[in-house]
């Protein structure tokens, strides 16, 4: 068993330490597995080494397009390459049971030869991909949910005798098995969004953190943006002051550029680099252009920073 855990400690990287991935949504132009698997193949040879999902149910109310099963799409994704590593981002575990989240790791690990990601999170929105299906939408509980997930599945994929007892979920004495290639497991990432502090506590605990931030358009319609180098930096200084383990660890930010190589480009990567991020990942998906752009970017490939 191979150790391919997370990247060193942030700090200021130099470029042949920054990772660069994409991160495309399983639904709309996307919602083919094929086509999916198709993507990560696509980027695996231009040079990218990550290739992440989104994971919803309906994506939102109101959106009337296809939404294929990402789990099922990443074991696609997997047979397809042989190097890019891959993953979600992010599974909401408070509508999963944490112990089938923790056979599919495992078997996505096994089947990529040890390179699965797990990134998880609350979810939203709260509505279409909760209280719709009769699941509890509240922030809190959601939230409750899933630090007792992420510990069974960690007591899980330990490979030795695990019992679990908590307010939501209860697991008798069982043993899983096999256990992950990765060691000393399977990454676990985990999403929130600034200036929410619980959910950069909670990522401070495990191996990674994934930023997000929302705005509101005139059209009422959620659209991701940037965040600011500056409230990254205090994301990195908060997560920093709240690491009690000396694991490595990654910080991820997903953001724009244009593929040409540019002054813009370096720019905009080094100011993020600087700050301590290890994955940059280029949004590709339908708010940004048509799938022939989104393959042109991909063939681009990475904005990899000058030596």
């Amino acid at each position: 068993m191979r150790d391919t855990s997370a990247s060193p400690p942030p700090g200021a990287l130099p470029a042949s330490r920054l990772k660069y991935g994409i991160s495309v949504p399983p639904h709309g132009d996307y919602a083919a597995p094929k086509l999916l698997a198709a993507l990560a193949r696509e980027a695996e040879d231009a040079g990218w080494d990550g290739f992440f999902l989104w994971d919803h149910l309906l994506f939102m109310r109101g959106f009337d397009r296809p939404v294929v099963d990402p789990w099922i799409s990443l074991a696609a994704v997997a047979t397809a390459t042989q190097r890019i590593r891959f993953g979600t981002m992010v599974t909401p575990l408070a509508r999963r049971r944490p112990w089938k989240v923790a056979k599919e790791a495992v078997t996505l690990d096994h089947l990529s030869d040890g390179r699965f990601i797990l990134g998880v999170g609350l979810g939203y929105p709260r509505d279409s991909e909760f209280e719709d299906f009769g699941e509890d939408g509240d922030e809190r509980v959601r939230a409750d949910k899933l630090d007792e997930a992420l510990d069974i599945i960690v007591g899980l994929w330990s490979g030795r005798p695990f019992r679990y007892k908590g307010q939501h979920f209860q697991i008798a004495e069982c043993t899983f098995l096999p256990e992950p290639v990765q060691r000393p497991r399977i990454p676990i990432w985990v999403a929130g969004y600034w200036p929410n502090r619980r959910p950069f506590r909670r990522a401070a605990r495990w191996d990674g953190v994934l930023p997000g931030r929302l705005s509101l358009e005139r059209r009422k319609r959620w659209t991701p943006t940037m965040i600011p180098p500056q409230t990254y930096g205090d994301i990195v200084s908060y997560v920093q002051e709240h690491r009690t383990a000396t694991t490595p660890y990654d910080f991820a930010l997903g953001g724009y550029t244009n593929g040409d190589g540019g002054d813009a480009d370096q720019e905009r990567v080094a100011a993020y680099a600087d700050l301590g991020v290890t994955w940059w990942f280029e949004n590709l998906h339908g708010f940004r252009g048509s799938l022939d752009q989104t393959r042109e970017r991909i063939r681009l490939g990475p904005p990899r920073l000058s030596p």
